[in-house]
């Protein structure tokens, strides 16, 4: 399913990045956290700093579109004229990443937490990066502090990767209350929607999934995909309604033929 995309909010504010912690007794919260603005939106003093960013800038896009070489030249050229630029070193990581070099990647993720240690963005995807390296609980910790973040301008973005994080360590009370306060923010989340409706499954809350099951199929304005097929058949199987889970399994039959959806249908394998 596609992922829903990014936004970006200045602030026209001169002075240095704002310092103060997250309170003890939030939930999830383990210690005291800098909250910073973003680097990247913190004003440029400097050419260095303005060219940095610009390359940072070329950088992401030429990642997004999977064109990691240039990715990685850029992210060097950000670093070679402004090596105190957090997300320029973050940058870096997220293309190491890419490239499956997982100790450059560390090593550049570390460089720029240490400049920006309350960066939300810099957290963000530092926090994903740990939680697919199999580091999950220290990735809960810093996609939480993205998250509460005050000066995070995408922060259901950071709700749902922490969302994510924590179906992967099959915790679906957390995963649930992260997609909650993603979907509150924004309810045409895809992926979100499809999350609650997985989990109200596990969970047996067979009403609670089907609406969202329902959402997301109104949503995706009938383009459906052989997940979403898959999971409204489950849920009416769940339910008992025999007719319309063979409905969706010919139509899944017809329209994912190939799909490991398909096949798990055949197979019978339902959980």
């Amino acid at each position: 399913m596609n992922d829903v995309v990014k936004s970006l909010l200045g602030l026209a504010l001169l002075g240095l990045a704002a310092c103060a912690t997250v309170p003890d007794g939030m939930p999830g919260s383990t210690e005291k956290f800098p909250v910073e603005r973003p680097s990247s939106e913190k004003p440029s003093l400097t050419k260095e700093r303005t060219t940095a960013k610009i390359h940072v800038d070329l950088g992401t896009s030429y990642l997004e579109a999977n064109n990691l070489g240039t990715a990685l030249d850029e992210a060097r050229v950000a670093i070679a004229w402004d090596r105190n630029y957090a997300p320029g070193h973050a940058l870096l990581g997220k293309v190491f990443a890419s490239l499956e070099q997982y100790p450059q990647a560390q090593a550049a993720f570390a460089d720029a937490i240490s400049l920006a240690p309350g960066d939300p963005e810099v957290n963000q995807d530092y926090g994903w990066f740990l939680c697919n390296q199999g580091r999950n609980k220290e990735g809960v910790v810093r996609l939480e502090q993205a998250a509460r973040n005050p000066y995070n301008t995408s922060p259901a973005r950071a709700w749902t990767t922490l969302g994510l994080c924590n179906v992967q360590m099959k915790n679906d009370a957390a995963a649930e209350t992260a997609f909650m306060r993603a979907y509150q923010i924004n309810s045409d989340n895809l992926r979100v929607i499809y999350h609650l409706a997985e989990i109200s499954l596990r969970k047996g809350n067979l009403v609670r999934a089907r609406e969202f099951s329902s959402e997301l199929g109104l949503k995706l304005g009938g383009s459906n995909t052989s997940a979403s097929l898959w999971l409204s058949l489950r849920i009416e199987r769940k339910l008992g309604n025999r007719a319309q889970e063979q409905k969706l399994a010919t139509q899944l039959a017809r329209e994912f033929p190939a799909s490991d959806e398909y096949q798990a249908y055949l197979q019978g394998r339902f959980e």
